[in-house]
């Protein structure tokens, strides 16, 4: 199958310069991320999740949803490689409760190759809008928040901290290697991440989007606001009030 790659740029209101560079990155990224939602409604309402690049093509473009990370990075490293892009997927563990991290294959970030190396990630959730260095270990800011990447052995760990807050501190992501993989190699933790208990991804709905200046957040019946810093959360009254939420504020329309 060949993208129509007009149709994918119309689906994130994406107008901008195709020319292949760290600005295209970017700019795609942060529309992507500003249009497109991190949700996990197919894990709750049951739909499976089948990654080919077909059926992702066909689920967040044609049917206008969203996806969790093995679908919005998967699909958007399709999209860069269309446009001329060297993309590699990468395997991450997501940080744990406990201070671990999850196993290979827990979460798909991708590394994007210019003329030096991208960190490049719109399945995340509220994260990164913009494409991080990857051989550079200082602080890279972007949007109110700090990034870093550190060093641990053979792997590389992002972290993170919002300069807003009174005492900011760096707060640790994932840990990620640079090793190449392909799609069929995330299957079986996509497969868990739908069907385990023990998977965050079965436990509620969550629905999230970046905006300009903020984010809106569906979790399950509470819907949550960001805008500059300042956070406003209220409670949904019924499965009406959370649907119409999906429609006003993701364009999901269930």
């Amino acid at each position: 199958m060949t993208m129509d790659v007009q149709t994918y740029l119309a689906r994130i209101q994406y107008q901008g310069s195709l020319e292949p560079n760290l600005q295209t990155v970017s700019a795609l990224q942060t529309a992507h991320m500003r249009t497109v939602p991190f949700e996990n409604l197919s894990v709750y309402y049951k739909q499976p999740i089948t990654l080919s690049e077909e059926a992702l093509y066909q689920k967040i473009v044609l049917q206008r949803r969203g996806g969790f990370c093995y679908e919005l990075n998967g699909l958007f490293a399709w999209l860069l490689r269309s446009l001329g892009y060297r993309v590699t997927m990468l395997s991450a563990g997501v940080i744990t409760d406990d201070g671990g991290f999850g196993p290979e294959f827990d979460h798909m970030t991708l590394l994007v190759h210019l003329d030096e190396e991208y960190l490049v990630d719109v399945g995340f959730g509220d994260s990164f809008q913009a494409p991080l260095r990857i051989n550079y270990r200082g602080e890279q800011s972007q949007g109110g928040m700090s990034y870093q990447l550190s060093a641990a052995g053979e792997a590389l760990i992002l972290s993170e901290k919002n300069n807003r807050d009174e005492n900011p501190a760096m707060q640790t992501q994932y840990r990620f290697t640079l090793a190449s993989h392909q799609m069929k190699e995330y299957e079986g933790m996509c497969q868990y991440h739908q069907t385990s208990p023990k998977s965050h991804f079965t436990q509620k709905r969550i629905c999230s989007r970046a905006t300009e200046n903020g984010r809106f957040t569906l979790s399950d019946l509470k819907f949550i606001a960001t805008e500059d810093g300042a956070r406003n959360e209220r409670m949904l009254g019924s499965e009406e009030e959370f649907k119409a939420a999906l429609k006003e504020y993701f364009n999901i329309n269930l």
